[in-house]
C-alpha cells in the first residue's frame, strides 16, 4: 500500500470538493477553485469531511497513480484553503526589481531590463530595502505554477558559485568554491 496515497485528505471548513462523471475533480475553497481531471481507474470518495483516494488493483499502473493523484489533490486543498508562497532574493550589487501592473521588472546586471508577464493566477509583490537585497514574493493557490514561474524568474540569472551572485530562493544554501590563489 502506498504511504502518501493510503492517507485520507482532511477537507477544511469551507473547502466543497466535486467529481464530475468525466473524473474532473473540482475544488472551491474561500480563496478560489482548481479542478484537475484523474484518472479513470482512481476511485474517490467524499465522507465524513475527508477525501479518500484508492486504487482498484496492485497493478505497478495504479500504484504509480495511487500517491501521484493524493498528492496533487491535497496540494489544491491546502491552495484553495491557505495559498501557498515563494519568496526570491536578487543578490548583485544594482540588481532590482519593481511591479508594473502584472510585470515583473527585473534589472539583473544586463545590458538590458528583463520585463516577465505574470500569468493572472499568480500575484507578486517586490521589496526594495535600503542596504538590504530586493526580494520578490510570489502568491498562489496553485503550487505547480507557482513553482514554475519562480524556476523561470530564478533561472534568468542563475546563482553563481564563487561570490554568490544572482537570483535564489531566501534561506537556500548556496555551495560557495575557494577562488584561485595567488602564487608567489
Amino acid at each position: 500500500m502506498s504511504r502518501i496515497g493510503k492517507l485520507p485528505i482532511s477537507l477544511p471548513t469551507g473547502v466543497q470538493v466535486e467529481v464530475s462523471n468525466d473524473n474532473t475533480v473540482t475544488v472551491k475553497g474561500p480563496k478560489g477553485t482548481l479542478s484537475t481531471p484523474v484518472d479513470r481507474d482512481i476511485i474517490l470518495t467524499n465522507a465524513d469531511g475527508q477525501l479518500v483516494v484508492e486504487r482498484p488493483t496492485e497493478q505497478k499502473r495504479h500504484k504509480a497513480m495511487h500517491g501521484l493523484y493524493r498528492s496533487l489533490l491535497n496540494n489544491m486543498v491546502v491552495g484553495v484553503s491557505n495559498g501557498y508562497e515563494h519568496k526570491l532574493e536578487l543578490v548583485g550589487v544594482g540588481y532590482k526589481a519593481a511591479m508594473a501592473g502584472t510585470t515583473l521588472e527585473l534589472s539583473l546586471g544586463y545590458s538590458h531590463n528583463i520585463f516577465l508577464a505574470l500569468p493572472k493566477e499568480v500575484t507578486a509583490t517586490a521589496l526594495t530595502e535600503k542596504g538590504k537585497n530586493p526580494i520578490v514574493t510570489l502568491n498562489s493557490i496553485d503550487k505547480q505554477l507557482l513553482g514554475q514561474v519562480a524556476a523561470k524568474i530564478r533561472s534568468l540569472r542563475k546563482v553563481e558559485p564563487y561570490k554568490g551572485k544572482g537570483v535564489r530562493f531566501v534561506g537556500e544554501v548556496i555551495r560557495r568554491k575557494a577562488g584561485k590563489t595567488a602564487s608567489k
